[in-house]
């Protein structure tokens, strides 16, 4: 049996923000948590996303993991692989984007990728190289003070420059607004000489002819917005058929929480609106190393609120406090405390009847997933761009939305709770 499209993503939301995206686009996509262990039937997918951790971990981990992934995708024959990584390029000066590509082509024994983070329709574009969040450079969007991937350079070819083995180049915008055609000769030439090549990108108009013109390169990286126009070049090849998805999930009965534990600008906004109307309660990281909070604290606060309406629990904070945070515990110590508390809460949560959880943050999701331990997931409808709502299958299902820090809109809970009813 042959995949057409084996993904890689380095975190558990950049992995369901793809997934979305292929489903709209008419592949039937499965996103497997973690490399499986034991036989999985992908007798219906054109396409399989592996979500793994892998963003923040330290390099030679990020690598072996990823590398790990691709190895087990190979078994498939895919005819592309895909390296997702997010829109704002989260890294660091050390990597993990730019070690873990050289990676990946290594193992295939490629010469050359795409780097394409772009996704407009979110606000990220690409010009002159440079990373733009809405109106605002990369560095000057907020993404400057994120507690773990801090992007202090815009340029995309700097930053993969500092990072990588190889020279980066450049298909500036005026060559990509000329057609796939021109894009293809442009990835051509630079691939002469450079490892390789940034695309400008504004539109999704442009991600659909970059996407074209990527038909026969091997391997891709990018964030979720440039896999748009991929099923279209499957198609034109004769190996499938683009079909509709309902993307209907089961009607799953029983209570809804909201976790948030980015502290990304949007977030904060979302948990500021949410908490106009609903109950919340704040995880405090230096509390629970105190110890002057516990578990059951939360669990009997929830049995109290619980009816008043799905009720949020929260870690998300404005950069000061969370650098205060930070200074008395450490950077990896109050990320490890609360991914940790979050992973127990929704276990135990899950044990009182809780089956429908919305979560903000890539790593909070990861560790919620992780602590739920399903084999896959299937996608449903979009909450909103790259976020599907998505359930975990079986005797008691649960449906999940998880969310990167930035997206959504400022009611993003809200409209996730409304879909899960």
């Amino acid at each position: 049996m042959t995949i057409l499209l084996g993904c890689i993503a380095d975190d558990f939301t950049g992995a369901t923000d793809l997934a979305s995206f292929l489903v709209k686009s008419g592949m039937r996509t499965v996103q497997l948590i973690g490399i499986p262990t034991d036989p999985v039937d992908l007798s219906e997918a054109d396409a399989v996303v592996i979500a793994l951790k892998s963003r923040t971990l330290p390099q030679e981990e990020a690598i072996q993991q990823s590398v790990a992934a691709l190895e087990w995708l190979k078994q498939y024959d895919c005819e592309q692989y895909y390296f997702k990584y997010c829109s704002t390029f989260d890294s660091t000066e050390e990597g993990n984007i730019g070690p873990v590509t050289d990676a990946l082509l290594d193992n295939l024994n490629e010469e050359f990728t795409v780097l394409c983070p772009a996704l407009p329709v979110n606000g990220r574009t690409v010009y002159k190289g440079h990373l733009f969040v809405n109106d605002a450079l990369l560095n000057e969007s907020g993404m400057q003070n994120h507690p773990l991937t801090p992007m202090k350079d815009a340029n995309l070819l700097r930053v993969m420059k500092s990072q990588s083995q190889g020279e980066v180049g450049l298909v500036a915008h005026e060559v990509v607004t000329a057609g796939s055609y021109n894009i293809k000769t442009a990835l051509e030439k630079v691939s002469a000489h450079c490892r390789y090549a940034v695309l400008d990108t504004l539109s999704n108009h442009d991600l659909i002819e970059i996407g074209a013109a990527c038909a026969d390169i091997k391997l891709l990286t990018g964030g979720s917005g440039l896999s748009i126009g991929l099923a279209q070049n499957f198609q034109n090849k004769g190996l499938f058929k683009i079909s509709s998805s309902s993307g209907k999930l089961s009607s799953v009965m029983g209570d809804a929480v909201v976790l948030s534990g980015s502290c990304s600008l949007m977030t904060q906004a979302q948990v500021a609106c949410f908490k106009k109307n609903s109950p919340a309660k704040r995880i405090s990281p230096i509390a629970l190393f105190n110890k002057t909070e516990s578990m059951d604290s939360f669990i009997q606060w929830f049995e109290e609120n619980k009816n008043q309406g799905p009720v949020m629990f929260y870690a998300t904070d404005s950069t000061e406090n969370i650098k205060m945070i930070q200074k008395e515990l450490g950077v990896d110590k109050a990320s490890e405390i609360v991914e940790e508390f979050m992973a127990h809460l929704v276990v135990v949560l899950s044990s009182v009847g809780v089956t429908k959880f919305v979560v903000a943050g890539g790593e909070t999701s990861g560790a919620v997933v992780q602590a739920l331990q399903p084999q896959l997931l299937k996608i449903g409808e979009s909450i909103a761009p790259g976020v599907p709502l998505t359930e975990i299958p079986g005797d008691n299902p649960k449906l999940l939305a998880l969310k990167s820090g930035n997206f959504g809109d400022e009611t993003f809970f809200e409209k996730a709770l409304r879909m899960m009813q």
